[in-house]
């Protein structure tokens, strides 16, 4: 959609479809006006047998949705995917703030033209500034079936995501969903939306999920931005991309946290294969894996640590962290390991995906995933960060990984998607 009409003349921003009881389909979106204004626009699909969907015609009423009464005109954005209430009206979310509080408006509609406000907020989170592309939707607490985002149960957990604009992170939370008092609250207050959990540890902004009733999953897309300069990006002409499609779930083993994972066609892109089993790596060694030159990879890898090694091993890292703790090249009893992507022969240029075991002074063990980008490139006008997160492994479980490299994307996945890291890197040797 092009922003032609006065409602959305700076811009055709964030939106959500919603599949009606009748078959049909309503499109929200943000529309910034003439006057930088943040409205919420109606649109529908022009031929709804269309399967991809690529004309659409505005509402000749639009705008449906201007800012409330002490909601700042550019502070009123992203309308998420609509879901039924019990007393069968429409209901969405839209992100804002209050002061410096990120809010969730609530709007109920039965014909998406005429909408009522909810009191107060579904959920607000002091100090996380405003909350945009927010998302809501429930996950199975039994099944590993994606649900649509009207479903509701005793076995139902609600998921809460908000795009922080003051940090450019996508921070969600599990919770609990109250349809009577229109409340949602975290199951773990210490991991609150702007606090806790994120999709994604590296660049990964800006997503939303939808739900596929076709294969019963529910699927995440994000944004991943550049980590070059403007003035490479004005060089190669283009900006900025779309990340593989992940599937979302609940984690049945901790009930704490989510499982992104590719979706299964992108392993239809695979060409050919290879396999490398029970290799041993010595400490401090690098060994090569042969598979001739390549730009993409889908790798997966599972790694097992010595048994004698986490038992007899002392204090190893108290206090460590991906980004603050010297990245790959600092060196314990028990890490880093993992793999080297996007390397050259000589190893000037490499980016480090890898696991890193510490041991506190309790003797328990907390093991890292990291993705270093100190060393991609040998170019000055890069990111080079070292991204990463703690990552839960539970007992009997091995280490495992998977990424996906794609010219200069690396996207990488730790114990079946409970972490996942998205890094840009643009090598100037390893390409």
């Amino acid at each position: 959609m092009l922003p032609d009409q006065w409602y959305d003349a700076n811009g055709v921003w964030t939106g959500s479809a919603t599949f009606l009881e009748d078959g049909s389909l309503a499109m929200l979106y943000t529309g910034s006006t003439d006057k930088a204004v943040q409205v919420q626009n109606l649109a529908y699909p022009a031929n709804l047998s269309d399967p991809l969907l690529l004309k659409w015609v505005k509402y000749s009423g639009n705008p449906v949705l201007v800012p409330p009464p002490g909601v700042a005109p550019k502070d009123f954005r992203d309308p998420t995917t609509a879901w039924l209430t019990p007393e069968g009206k429409w209901r969405i979310a839209i992100g804002s703030k209050l002061n410096k509080a990120g809010v969730t408006l609530l709007y109920d509609t039965v014909d998406f033209k005429n909408y009522e406000q909810i009191d107060g907020y579904m959920h607000t989170v002091p100090g996380t500034g405003m909350w945009e592309c927010v998302d809501f939707y429930p996950v199975s607490t039994t099944s590993q079936i994606g649900l649509d985002t009207s479903t509701s149960d005793p076995e139902v957990k609600h998921v809460l995501k908000a795009s922080m604009d003051d940090t450019r992170i996508d921070y969600y939370a599990i919770g609990t969903y109250d349809d009577k008092t229109n409340k949602w609250e975290p199951d773990f207050p210490e991991l609150d939306v702007g606090y806790g959990l994120r999709y994604d540890y590296g660049k990964f902004y800006a997503s939303k999920t939808f739900f596929d009733q076709n294969k019963g999953r529910r699927i995440l897309w994000g944004w991943i931005g550049e980590g070059d300069s403007e003035y490479a990006d004005v060089s190669k002409g283009w900006s900025s991309l779309q990340g593989i499609p992940r599937t979302v779930l609940l984690d049945q083993k901790t009930k704490a946290n989510l499982l992104q994972w590719p979706v299964e066609e992108v392993e239809s892109l695979r060409l050919s294969s290879k396999d490398f089993t029970k290799i041993k790596v010595p400490a401090g060694e690098i060994v090569p894996l042969h598979i001739g030159d390549a730009t993409q990879l889908d790798l997966v890898a599972e790694f097992e640590v010595h048994g004698d090694a986490l038992e007899s091993t002392t204090n190893t890292a108290e206090g460590y962290d991906c980004g603050s703790s010297g990245g790959s090249s600092q060196r314990g009893a028990l890490g880093p390991f993992g793999l080297l992507v996007l390397s050259d022969a000589r190893l000037v240029e490499q980016t480090p995906v890898y696991f890193y075991i510490a041991k506190g002074s309790d003797r328990k063990l907390r093991t890292f995933f990291c993705a270093d980008q100190s060393r991609s490139s040998m170019a000055s006008d890069v990111d080079k960060h070292i991204y990463g997160s703690f990552v839960p492994v539970l007992e009997g479980e091995k280490w495992r990984m998977r990424i996906l490299v794609d010219h200069s994307i690396v996207e990488s996945f730790a114990q079946e998607g409970r972490v996942a890291i998205t890094s840009r890197v643009y090598p100037t040797q390893a390409i």
